[in-house]
């Protein structure tokens, strides 16, 4: 089968939409089909363009047999909202016209976020008389009204209005959570249309090693008991809470908090943790892809964590899937929902209210102080970690795509697996 792919983020970025597209089509690319992403210059979150690459009007590469086509946009850092919007529109014209020029497809798929990249995918479905599929990645744009980077208005209504025409646009939807799928459903989408696909971790890419000594001592990191955070530091996940927790910890407890990468709020999460002499915090750089485990490889505990929103309910953090199976437990501190029905029938970890510094600090300490309870839960998410698998994940999609493309996308809803196996 020929596949069209269209994500605004790939690799060498490291964010989850980049992973799990790339994860996923590495194994259909194995399975002998025919892979092409349409992506950009790779340049998220710091809106700054990767060493080796350059902002072209079209480039092509070859990335573990996928077929990479990058197309050039304008580049904005993921801050605000009107410098985004260009360059997400920028991706849905450039993306789109690349797609014009390319062998005609089985299928056309797009992830969001960012939306307009489903737009761009949708409309060269349409053009190219090819079913199209829309992997429901984020609820764009609540999430963003969630986070206050865009007020109710008019344009918002508008928006929503047009992701409810992509939804039934789409052959199929393949939605990463049951809560997405429940809120298109109550919107009015046709439930068998709409596959369940939740997230999923290598394991043989993501395992359990021995604390990377170069690195930590790179960081000043020695023996202390190590809490760690890694992804976007951005106005979804509330990281100030984070520092509000660390700076209720006692001197004489070793503990130490590891904040791992790039976005919108880092430089002031910075400026705000000098401030305040909270000198248990140590800010990392984003790292490559590559060299994830070695940074997970420092943490004794993953730190999950998002905003206090209703939005934020439905999300289901890939993180968490990938400190299982490092063997880490996790601290989840994100809205109760979905995430933590896996975290607790898994075992895996502790969930605590989001944006409650006193509860992110008890739970922080008892990690710390209760060795007995550490290991039951290290021991539990390491062996919950195959019970997630990205290549089950990337059957189940595979399976969405096959059935569009044959024209039976309205029954993706009742032949996926991950639905019912997360339930």
């Amino acid at each position: 089968m020929r596949i069209l792919f269209f994500s605004d983020n790939f690799p060498p970025e490291t964010n989850a939409a980049a992973t799990r597209v790339y994860e996923r089509a590495c194994y259909w690319a194995q399975w002998g089909h025919d892979v092409t992403v349409i992506t950009c210059a790779p340049n998220f979150p710091q809106g700054k363009i990767f060493e080796g690459y350059r902002n072209r009007w079209y480039q092509v590469e070859d990335l573990s047999g996928i077929r990479v086509v990058r197309v050039k946009t304008f580049i904005a850092a993921n801050a605000g909202v009107f410098l985004r919007t260009l360059d997400f529109l920028s991706f849905l014209i450039s993306g789109f016209t690349a797609a014009l020029f390319e062998k005609k497809p089985d299928v056309v798929a797009a992830t969001s976020p960012q939306f307009f990249a489903a737009v761009a995918g949708w409309a060269a479905g349409a053009v190219r008389r090819v079913p199209f599929v829309f992997e429901l990645g984020d609820l764009w744009p609540e999430s963003i009204a969630a986070v206050g980077a865009m007020k109710p208005s008019l344009l918002l209504r508008w928006v929503e209005k047009f992701e409810l025409f992509l939804y039934r646009r789409s052959a199929a939807v393949a939605a990463l959570t049951n809560n997405f799928k429940i809120n298109l459903v109550d919107r009015g989408i046709d439930p068998n249309k709409i596959a369940v696909v939740i997230n999923g971790v290598d394991t043989w890419r993501y395992k359990p090693q021995p604390r990377d000594q170069a690195l930590a001592h790179e960081y000043g990191l020695h023996h202390e008991f190590i809490i760690g955070y890694v992804g976007t530091h951005g106005m979804a996940h509330g990281l100030r809470n984070v520092l509000d927790a660390a700076a209720l910890l006692s001197p004489a407890d070793n503990v130490r908090i590891l904040l791992v990468g790039a976005g919108a709020e880092r430089e002031e999460l910075i400026r705000d943790a000098k401030r305040r002499n909270i000198d248990r915090i140590v800010f990392i750089p984003p790292q490559p892809k590559e060299r994830m485990p070695d940074v997970w490889s420092l943490c004794n505990v993953a730190l999950v964590h998002l905003r206090d929103h209703p939005a934020f309910a439905s999300v289901i953090p890939s993180k968490m899937f990938e400190a299982m199976a490092m063997g880490l437990p996790i601290l989840l501190a994100v809205p109760d929902g979905e995430a933590r029905q896996i975290l607790e029938a898994d075992k895996a970890g502790i969930w605590v209210e989001p944006e409650n510094p006193q509860a992110l600090a008890e739970a922080m300490l008892s990690f710390y102080r209760d060795q007995g309870a550490y290991q039951a839960y290290a021991t539990a998410s390491l062996a919950a970690a195959p019970g997630h698998s990205r290549e089950q994940q990337a059957k189940d999609m595979l399976r969405v795509l096959e059935l569009a493309a044959q024209g039976n996308g309205a029954q993706a809803g009742a032949q996926t697996s991950s639905e019912t196996s997360a339930e």
